[in-house]
């Protein structure tokens, strides 16, 4: 079956994901991500200059949609459309944060993983709803608390982040090249006054636009 073959697949590209210190002098910051309009899939990556971050650059690719949508397979579904949008940037950014899941998945491999294990980028993941992991329910109201995301071994895969006081946190976990850690001070750094950090939050933003 196809899906097996897919689990195979993720199987075999999570051995290659590295949960590294982040050590990269960033400059330019990006934040990618797919939406579903009528049979088609809309990917953007926005380009945002650090620590100013004003835009830099937009780049938006409309692809045919040919994977269905499967809950665990969903890099297979938005992949195409991200890394068009992606190849075509003028600028390489230093750091990309995905609108989606890293290693918090049930095989390690979200769309965050996914997308940096083929562009060789260091990525996060930043979800809006948990997909995979437990938590403690312990979170402080106040921007900056977090808690961790446990995998099946109690293992940290991510953590649960409340980038504004008072609003629903979101659930961040490394992509590649990157460590839990490092994931959660980068989105706090890059968060502005609301639920999204701003490069997950103007890409969205963009293709709401788009969509009308």
């Amino acid at each position: 079956m196809l899906l097996d073959k897919l689990i195979k697949l993720q199987e075999e590209l999570k051995s290659r994901i590295k949960i590294e210190e982040f050590k990269s002098d960033v400059k330019i910051v990006a934040g990618c991500d797919a939406s579903f309009p009528a049979g088609k899939t809309l990917g953007i990556c926005v380009n945002l200059k650090f620590p100013g971050l004003s835009i830099v650059e937009i780049s938006y690719t409309w692809v045919k949609t040919h994977f269905p949508y499967i809950p665990t397979f969903l890099s297979f579904r938005e992949l195409p459309a991200l890394l068009q949008a992606y190849r075509n940037l003028k600028y390489k950014p230093d750091l990309i944060l995905i609108d989606g899941q890293g290693i918090a998945h049930p095989r390690g491999l979200g769309i965050a993983s996914h997308f940096g294990i083929v562009t060789g980028k260091p990525t996060i993941g930043v979800a809006k709803s948990r997909l995979f992991g437990s938590f403690s329910n312990q979170l402080s109201y106040e921007k900056g608390k977090y808690v961790y995301l446990f995998g099946d071994h109690h293992e940290i895969i991510g953590a649960v982040v409340r980038t504004r006081d008072r609003v629903k946190p979101v659930f961040v976990s490394p992509g590649n090249f990157i460590t839990v850690s490092d994931s959660i001070k980068w989105v706090l750094k890059l968060s502005k006054g609301f639920r999204l950090p701003e490069p997950t939050r103007v890409a969205d933003k963009i293709s709401k636009s788009l969509m009308k």
